[in-house]
């Protein structure tokens, strides 16, 4: 291996738009040409696919085979990349074979996911989807070097097939994430959510509780990127998501939360609205699921909530004590800095990627 800088190609699922691929590999660039890797990402579905999905519109069909197309042309041009870093699968419901077929021997593969992307197939409601694509990921995680999965849960699936994994959590810029100013406190209280039309589903069964905070003018709640056809309940206010505002939306928050059902899928989950709510000063109030109850620090930097009656009083207490609040969000922000910042993670995720190409 020569001193030159390493070529390593990122293949992600989605656009820049899509926050898991824009915090799994595209922050990455600008500080890893720092350590001498240049990396370059390539979607397998464009920004205007995400905005299809924000908006709750429907994808075209041609639009959707033209990305195969791309991607399936790129897989037999991976020869000029020292590693190759891909994200959850190449292509989405094809054999897992055809992913592998075209890399050839040379390709130095390392996998990430930061969510159950197999229990799209292996737990999908069609059984023949369950038989024929149920192991699909296999053939591409035996192929892999190395794997950056954002939880235990992932790592216990991956590391079955891949000796080469680690877990890298999913990070924030906390140059770009500050904390909120708390000396402009809100009255009422503001708590808040940040999504997308998809996972609003988990906040969902909370709507009568929060609604009852609402009416009572103890606390408002303000929904972000939840999409126009969700906004169904008239006490709440809804405000669109764009990449510009994200942060400054949820510094306008007091309290963030983070709702989950206790299920495989949630169980793959890797806290990333934790960590955003947490990186700009708040304290948290979460589900006990999967990675929520590694993050929150019960009692220290938010609280666990699983029954409604224990949403309620960790809702109330927070609601009630603004010296509280400040509190837990100065040590959720410690430790969004010591464990969840792009600048604890860089030196670890350029010393897989050289490793891999190796």
């Amino acid at each position: 291996m020569t001193d030159r800088p390493l070529r390593v190609l990122a293949l992600g699922k989605y656009g820049e738009l899509a926050a898991s691929s824009r915090q799994r590999m595209v922050q990455y660039r600008a500080p890893l040409k720092e350590c001498g890797i240049g990396l370059e990402y390539e979607p397998l579905l464009p920004d205007e696919y995400v905005r299809a999905l924000s908006d709750e519109r429907s994808a075209r069909w041609g639009m959707l085979a033209a990305a195969y197309a791309r991607r399936l042309r790129r897989l037999f041009s991976l020869g000029s990349y020292d590693a190759v870093w891909v994200q959850c699968d190449l292509l989405p419901y094809l054999p897992g074979v055809l992913e592998v077929l075209p890399l050839g021997r040379r390709s130095r593969i390392v996998y990430d996911c930061d969510d159950a992307v197999y229990h799209t197939y292996d737990r999908h409601r069609l059984p023949l989807v369950r038989v024929f694509l149920g192991r699909k990921l296999e053939p591409l995680l035996r192929r892999a070097r190395a794997a950056t999965c954002g939880n235990d849960y992932l790592r216990a699936y991956v590391g079955q097939f891949c000796a080469g994994s680690e877990i890298i959590p999913t990070v924030v810029d906390t140059v770009s994430y500050r904390a909120r100013n708390w000396s402009l406190t809100s009255t009422p209280a503001a708590i808040g959510w940040i999504g997308s039309p998809s996972t609003w589903a988990y906040v969902k069964p909370l709507v009568p509780l929060l609604r009852d905070l609402t009416s009572r003018r103890s606390a408002t709640f303000r929904a972000i990127g939840v999409g126009a056809q969700s906004r169904d309940v008239a006490e709440f206010e809804f405000v669109d998501w764009t990449l510009e505002t994200e942060v400054r939306e949820i510094q306008r928050l007091d309290i963030g939360i983070m709702p989950l059902t206790d299920d495989p899928w949630s169980r793959g989950k890797c806290g990333y609205k934790l960590i955003q709510y947490m990186a700009c000063g708040l304290p948290v109030v979460a589900s006990p699921v999967g990675v929520n109850a590694k993050i929150v620090r019960h009692g220290e930097n938010g609280f666990l909530a699983k029954t409604p009656d224990e949403w309620v009083s960790a809702l109330n207490t927070l609601i009630a004590d603004p010296a509280l609040c400040q509190r837990m969000g100065q040590a959720g922000r410690a430790l969004v800095e010591r464990e969840y910042s792009l600048l604890s993670q860089v030196p670890r995720v350029a010393d897989i990627l050289r490793r891999a190409a190796a």
